[in-house]
């Protein structure tokens, strides 16, 4: 499956908004706050992102990122659909950015999850992936999002 999958930089800023609609919108465990997913398909437009086509130029994943301070890289939103899932294409949407990062002299990489006070499965497993391609947890901010949606801050060094 792997084989059939080419990541590529996507520019176009209505293609960035259509595609991380289309995907957000079939993970509705992780992004069911329309006003969030609204939120995220208008910010993507202006953010370096990278997309992961099948072999019939559909696409299945993507991560859009941001780099803070000129040396702390951020996975701003990211997904993969759900038939994809587990399937390391999440890992390699990573890899692609993390040498983006690099090559921009990013020192550290950070990425804003659901924390694990609070008991839901799909973040488990967002946390676990997140853990799988050499991310730590940092700090939990019940004040950035909202006391029921703690703000776990993961953390990974490039240095």
């Amino acid at each position: 499956m792997m084989d059939d999958i080419r990541i590529a930089e996507i520019h176009n800023s209505s293609e960035k908004s259509f595609y991380t609609r289309e995907i957000l919108e079939r993970l509705p465990e992780w992004f069911g706050n329309k006003q969030a997913l609204d939120e995220y398909v208008e910010k993507v437009k202006e953010l370096p992102y990278y997309a992961a086509l099948n072999i019939a130029g559909q696409c299945i994943g993507f991560f859009a990122v941001k780099i803070h301070y000129q040396h702390t890289g951020d996975i701003f939103v990211c997904g993969v659909v759900p038939e994809y899932q587990h399937n390391g294409i999440g890992k390699k949407l990573y890899h692609v950015a993390e040498n983006n990062f690099i090559r921009e002299g990013c020192k550290y990489v950070i990425v804003k999850t659901l924390s694990d006070i609070v008991d839901f499965e799909p973040y488990a497993q967002t946390r676990e992936f997140y853990k799988s391609i050499g991310f730590e947890p940092l700090i939990t901010l019940t004040e950035m999002w909202d006391e029921e949606n703690p703000c776990l801050i993961m953390f990974k060094s490039l240095v």
